[in-house]
């Protein structure tokens, strides 16, 4: 989903907005999630999911076309997990999706 899209979904669920209203509303709340993740803070939206920064450790690996053992240094990465909620309706759309791929 692109955020044009997000934006054009809640447009049609509340009606009473203007979009551009709608879209800077968005906007504030990206950035808001932004902001708290740069700042190593954990974001949790609730029946959705929790977003987190996690450390990654320096290694060395080797370049497979070059054979030349490289290092990476440490980095952030973000990690994701889903709610339980919306991790039962994923497997509940998914059982659908196989009971209608099976007839």
């Amino acid at each position: 989903m692109l955020k044009r899209e997000l934006v054009n979904a809640v447009s049609q669920r509340l009606g009473n907005y203007y979009k551009q209203d709608i879209s800077q509303a968005v906007d504030i709340i990206l950035e808001e999630i932004a902001q708290a993740l740069s700042e190593d803070r954990r974001v949790e939206i609730r029946s959705f999911g929790s977003f987190a920064v996690r450390q990654r450790k320096p290694r060395l690996t080797r370049n497979p076309r070059t054979g030349k053992i490289m290092h990476i240094p440490a980095r952030k990465t973000l990690h994701f997990t889903m709610s339980k909620s919306l991790k039962q309706d994923l497997i509940e759309h998914n059982a659908q999706d196989q009971s209608l791929d099976d007839t």
